[in-house]
């Protein structure tokens, strides 16, 4: 078979391309893909690995010729497939097919063998693996950008394995003749390598040669003092020791491998690339996010991908210490945890060291990384331990994993949340395809997931319940979420086996007023500025920033913090009956909406839209919940912003739900017929009741707005009382303007409207003098333009495509098709952004 003729290049070289016509790139190219055989390589990181800092000026059409070529030279059946994730060769077993993965797999079985106790066992699948070795890694493509790293992860690896299958021999009572003879180049190539030298010291022994194995040992020390000033190592020492008292010496305490993964590593390229070179430039990192992030994946993906020792500390299962036995109930649902004193046995017993007093012994002048995962609630134990470790050994690097970070100096830490749209639902997608063969997308899986956070776990869940689920069903359930999403994997630890636990988990670590802070935050919705928190949920920055820290919120750029939807619903259950946040954040955002309101209609507009933009959510959570009173207001202060960002059709339904709650009054008649507006109603009883409060009111209006909306939704009233406000005056003129026939005198209204928006810095009503004017100009080109460019400040896509489709007529009329051409086509293309009907070009 083809790839086992190639399999070779991807662990040795020697004869891999010996049925392959090309060039070095070609052969480079093949190389890379089999490294990541069965998966998908992005584009960038085949550019970069095929042509490092110096990449052609068409760098993917220079790939995508490579990619041609070596599908020319692949025999017929094999594919080089392409897909959004990047190139991939396709294989129908690629363990089977490629002995690079061959290798690999093999030497986690022989590990896991020899965890187990069947040392004999483990022997013979590391010398099979060994066996698939036929020279130095990668030979023929080593001057490839990416080999030198790759190969050096294979020696690495190989070098680990050679080792590996050596304290198997000895502890299965092999051969110890051959074991000698085996070990003996080896111990030439990497003569300071203690583990292995020590090795060979047991095997000499174990043959009867004593004497050649205290010599080995004079040989190490010798050495080790010469070019490194450093004595030999203490588990050295205690085989020269063994020895010594005419003995080999006791087996290793067998050290646990590297877990291996079930299924294909999806997205997170970019994470895992930064991980990368955070782990090899500082010695303490931190991976932190909220539970479901996929932290424990990521770290053993990079931690498998990095030469040397690689060891992994699991604390999930140490034991919290739970809270006071006499502590008063937690309103919130609080469970409580605490530090255990396992967590330095369980270094221990990831390290094969007996007892966890000679952590620092065992590890020291030992280059090594340590994963450390699960910290969160053991986390002031882990930092006293790491710290110490860190101090004593300058060796050691460590790799953390924890939904809050140690707090040690110089520690890196690297933030992991949602996955991206398209690295979710290709996620979905495979795991989903797992469970129901064929499956190969569907339109609502970017809803699902999007409404699932991105968090990896929640989106496997979901794709495993297609077992018995619809994709609509799914999406349609998401208020449902933890119902939905109740069954998992059941060997996977308790609290990552539903949606719920994984939840639960991380709020039994918080402290009381953190889970009461934390309920509170449910209330909003969309995220909220510290001085909203502080006004809704009565708490000030550092209990704020202490969730931050634990990852049940998270700090966005612009500098608002939010919680992911899944955390959001789970507190949401937290929040007590009594609770005054809800109450808080109705108030909260009516008087935002309210002092916003005039706002809109001065020069700091575009400053208050995007306010309001960003509290959109908010502002319409709390209409849904406020009281009809307090709705009639709030919808009275948002009728401008709703109208100039087009937001009514996405208001309307609530907006008609207060209505049926709304007892109708003269006192609030404008607020009232401004609902009636918002809820897009245009005949009817609550119309012609609020045309009643309108024209039989005797006051002025106090919403600028209301006549406008009132006359281009439904139709012009006669009688209303506009106010006597600047903003309101200029807009009349606007009016008076339109109705009044003679051109000088519209002209000179206007002007003088036009003159008045601007005294106030009001982008909209300036655009709509300077449209009005247009009509009555020799050159009406000047002002359309910088009406159009008011308009597009504002975002208003209706005015925006009305205008462009004017000009295009203007320039039309000018004998211009070229630019009456292009005015048509960008209205289209914004009407399209917007939802709108598409206008003909």
């Amino acid at each position: 078979m083809i790839f086992r003729l190639l399999g070779p290049l991807a662990v040795s070289g020697a004869a891999g391309t010996a049925g392959i016509a090309g060039g070095p790139k070609i052969r480079a190219l093949l190389a890379r893909l089999l490294l990541d055989a069965g998966g998908s390589v992005p584009v960038e990181r085949l550019v970069d690995g095929l042509y490092g800092d110096e990449p052609p000026a068409d760098a993917q059409g220079a790939l995508q010729a490579q990619v041609s070529r070596l599908r020319r030279a692949l025999p017929p059946g094999t594919a080089v497939e392409f897909s959004p994730a990047g190139y991939r060769l396709a294989l129908a077993d690629p363990a089977a097919a490629v002995d690079v993965l061959r290798f690999e797999a093999l030497v986690r079985e022989g590990a896991r063998a020899g965890a187990a106790g069947d040392p004999g066992h483990a022997a013979g699948l590391l010398r099979e693996a060994l066996g698939l070795w036929r020279g130095p890694a990668l030979a023929d493509v080593r001057d490839a950008p990416f080999a030198a790293g790759q190969a050096a992860r294979l020696d690495a690896l190989r070098l680990d394995a050679v080792e590996a299958w050596a304290a198997a021999e000895l502890a299965a009572d092999g051969d110890p003749a051959l074991l000698v003879r085996e070990l003996e180049p080896w111990a030439r190539e990497q003569p300071l390598r203690e583990r292995l030298r020590g090795l060979q010291m047991r095997a000499l022994g174990a043959a009867g040669r004593q004497a050649d194995a205290l010599a080995v040992y004079e040989e190490v020390r010798a050495a080790l003092a010469e070019e490194l000033g450093a004595d030999p190592s203490p588990e050295l020492a205690a085989v020269h020791l063994r020895l010594l008292r005419g003995g080999e010496a006791a087996p290793e305490r067998p050290c646990p491998p590297l877990p291996a993964p079930l299924t294909d590593f999806v997205g997170r390229a970019r994470e895992r690339e930064r991980l990368a070179a955070l782990v090899a430039a500082a010695r303490l990192v931190t991976l932190v996010g909220p539970g479901g992030a996929g932290k424990t994946r990521l770290a053993l993906e990079v931690g498998a991908g990095l030469r040397g020792e690689v060891r992994f500390v699991d604390l999930g299962a140490v034991a919290g210490t739970p809270g006071p036995p006499d502590a008063a109930p937690d309103p919130y649902g609080g469970a409580g945890a605490g530090p255990s004193g396992e967590v330095a046995e369980a270094f221990a017993a990831a390290l094969g060291v007996r007892g966890a007093a000679r952590l620092p012994a065992a590890l020291e002048g030992r280059p090594v990384l340590l994963i450390v995962d699960n910290c969160e609630h053991v986390v002031a134990e882990t930092a006293v331990l790491v710290r110490r470790l860190l101090g004593a050994c300058p060796g050691l690097r460590v790799l953390t994993t924890s939904r809050e970070a140690l707090g040690i100096t110089g520690e890196s830490l690297l933030p992991l949340g949602a996955l991206a749209p398209e690295a979710a639902e290709e996620l979905f997608v495979r795991r989903a395809a797992a469970v129901r063969p064929g499956f190969a997308g569907h339109a609502r899986v970017a809803e699902l997931c999007a409404g699932l956070d991105g968090l990896p776990l929640a989106v496997e869940l979901a794709a495993a319940r297609l077992r018995t689920l619809s994709v609509e069903e799914l999406a349609d359930g998401l208020g449902e979420r933890f119902e939905l999403l109740s069954r998992g994997d059941r060997t996977a630890p308790e609290r990552h086996r539903t949606l719920r636990a994984v939840v639960e988990w991380s709020w039994s670590l918080l402290e009381p007023d953190e889970r009461r802070l934390a309920a509170r935050l449910s209330v909003f919705r969309g995220g909220a500025t510290a001085q909203a928190v502080a006004r809704v949920c009565g708490a000030g920055t550092g209990a704020l920033a202490s969730l931050v820290e634990k990852s049940l919120v998270e700090v966005r750029e612009d500098g608002r913090y939010r919680m992911l939807e899944t955390i959001r619903a789970y507190a949401a259950e937290r929040l007590p009956a009594d609770d005054p946040a809800p109450a808080a954040h109705r108030a909260h955002y009516r008087e935002l909406a309210e002092a916003a309101d005039p706002e809109l209609r001065g020069p700091a507009q575009l400053e208050w839209l995007a306010r309001l933009d960003a509290e959109d959510a908010n502002l319409r959570a709390a209409l849904r919940h406020s009281a009809p009173e307090d709705g009639l207001r709030l919808v009275a202060a948002l009728s401008p912003y709703w109208w100039l960002r087009g937001l009514r059709g996405r208001v309307a339904a609530p907006v008609a739900e207060l209505l049926d709650r709304v007892e109708p009054s003269a006192e609030r008649g404008e607020e009232y017929a401004l609902c009636v507006l918002a809820a897009g109603l245009r005949e009817g009883p609550h119309v012609e009741r609020a045309r009643g409060f309108l024209t039989t009111g005797t006051a002025p209006l106090r919403q600028p707005y209301t006549a406008f909306l009132w006359s281009t939704s439904v139709g012009p009233v006669e009688g209303l009382r506009l106010g006597d406000d600047p903003w309101s005056r200029s807009l009349a003129l606007v009016g008076r303007a339109h109705l009044t026939p003679g051109p000088a005198e519209a002209e000179a209204l206007l002007t003088e409207s036009l003159a008045g928006f601007r005294a106030l810095g009001e982008r909209w009503g300036t655009a709509t003098a300077l449209e009005g004017l247009a009509a009555h100009a020799r050159d009406p080109l000047p002002l359309l333009a910088e009406a159009l460019s008011l308009f597009e400040e504002l975002g208003v896509a209706e005015d925006v495509v009305d205008l462009l489709l004017r000009r295009a007529a203007v320039h039309e009329a000018a004998g211009d098709a070229e630019s009456a051409t292009r005015d048509r086509h960008r209205a289209a293309r914004t009407a399209h952004h917007a939802g709108l009907r598409v206008p003909s070009p």
